[in-house]
């Protein structure tokens, strides 16, 4: 890459951007914490969930931060990091911290940055591929690293941003209608933090091209958008549904479940959607279950999708779903005679075991008791919560012990 237009880029990217409200981060938190390890720090996400921003926070006197997702480093190549680094140093003297923004664009990368590990430096990384990131990491840096996802505001930092109180115990009429409208609005709005801002739909449209044409269509070569962006619609027109490789296929006019299996697992990679399986024992079984599929952003799942009414149900255990992925990492739902939403899998155990409805009545109280019922049984399981729109209590039906929880309420006291 040519020296001088290397320079002026380094030169661009030290001005910080103008000062801005931030949100308080919960992910913050734990990545300070970290700041005394010798780890690299690894921060993936969904496109414009607020990576660059955080990096941006731990900027300081002792850092250095560079972009990598600027068309201007298109030919930046593993040979150029050396040049980079003694532009650095020559432009701003020796520093111990790097702050790389969307790396993985460069091939061989993770070359450069055990090397910086071998010497000492301090590393923080963020990335939206997480395949990408997870094969790279494994192969040079095994050992060396702390991998941590953000995503977009959950529902506590949501409130944050609007200047909510995130108080939940003795509130007063007012305070309640309160979050419940601040709820609400989230549930449309989601938490990509340029929409909330802004609130045109032209953005989220806008990066949804974006993902889907850098992401996914050029990075892995797939010879049309057609098919990946039916897939899409049909998965966020479907949110909370059980899918089969088979009835994508179908739908979106391919010859291969094999093919369609490959366009989900991108789009997990590029952190657009999520596929739940149904809990077995079995691996196989597993693999050859239908899946439940949820999207990154409830704003994203109510644009790109269709439904003929609001499905405030749907869109709530979208919500849920999202809440129990920012702390977990193995969630699957259950499906035996009865059928459980969320079940979570902590050290090998089943651990928890959540039902959401928007409202729980006569007509459908049996139905989503016993679906969690079966579930407390079958995992030997205490107690469970069935998270609903406005209603809250406590049951004890067979010995088990069941909390019934406004979603409001729930999604604070679990971020």
């Amino acid at each position: 890459m040519d020296r001088s237009l290397l320079k002026d880029v380094l030169l661009t990217q030290a001005k910080r951007a103008g000062e801005e409200r931030l949100v308080p981060r919960t992910l913050f938190s734990k990545i300070k914490e970290l700041s005394g390890t010798p780890f690299i720090i690894i921060i993936s996400g969904v496109r414009r969930s607020g990576k660059s921003t955080l990096l941006q926070e731990l900027r300081s006197d002792n850092s250095y931060y560079i972009n990598f997702d600027d068309d201007r480093l298109v030919k930046f190549s593993l040979e150029d990091f050396q040049v980079m680094q003694e532009l650095l140093i020559e432009l701003y003297g020796e520093k111990n911290v790097f702050l790389f923004d969307e790396i993985q664009n460069i091939p061989g990368w993770e070359r450069y940055v055990r090397r910086l590990h071998d010497q000492k430096k301090k590393i923080y990384i963020s990335g939206s591929n997480a395949s990408m990131l997870s094969r790279e990491l494994g192969t040079h840096l095994t050992g060396r690293n702390i991998s941590l996802r953000l995503f977009p505001f959950s529902f506590a930092e949501y409130l944050l941003w609007g200047g909510v109180s995130l108080k939940i115990d003795n509130l007063t009429s007012t305070e309640k209608s309160v979050l419940k409208k601040a709820y609400n609005e989230y549930l449309s709005d989601g938490g990509f933090p340029e929409y909330v801002k802004s609130k045109k739909e032209e953005y989220v449209r806008s990066l949804y091209e974006n993902i889907i044409y850098r992401d996914i269509i050029t990075r892995y070569s797939l010879s049309s958008e057609k098919p990946i962006k039916e897939a899409v619609y049909y998965i966020a027109s479907n949110i909370g549904k059980e899918i089969s490789y088979n009835t994508l296929k179908n739908f979106t006019g391919l010859t291969s479940a094999t093919t369609i299996r490959e366009y989900l697992e991108y789009l997990e990679n590029s952190y657009v959607a999520f596929l739940v399986p149904k809990y077995s024992p079995s691996l196989k079984k597993q693999s050859y279950a239908s899946k439940k599929v949820y999207l990154i952003d409830t704003c994203l799942a109510r644009i790109l999708g269709f439904r003929p009414s609001e499905d405030k149900g749907r869109m709530m255990e979208n919500a849920v779903f999202l809440s129990l992925k920012r702390e977990y990492d193995e969630i699957f739902y259950h499906k035996d005679k009865k059928e459980c939403d969320f079940i979570v899998r902590l050290q090998g155990k089943i651990s928890l075991a959540v039902q959401v409805t928007a409202v729980l009545s006569e007509s459908n109280r049996e139905r989503e008791t016993q679906g969690l019922i079966e579930a407390l049984e079958k995992y030997r399981l205490d107690k469970g919560t069935i998270i609903t729109e406005d209603q809250e209590g406590e049951l004890i039906i067979a010995n088990k012990k069941i909390s019934i929880a406004p979603i409001w309420r729930w999604l604070i006291e679990n971020e």
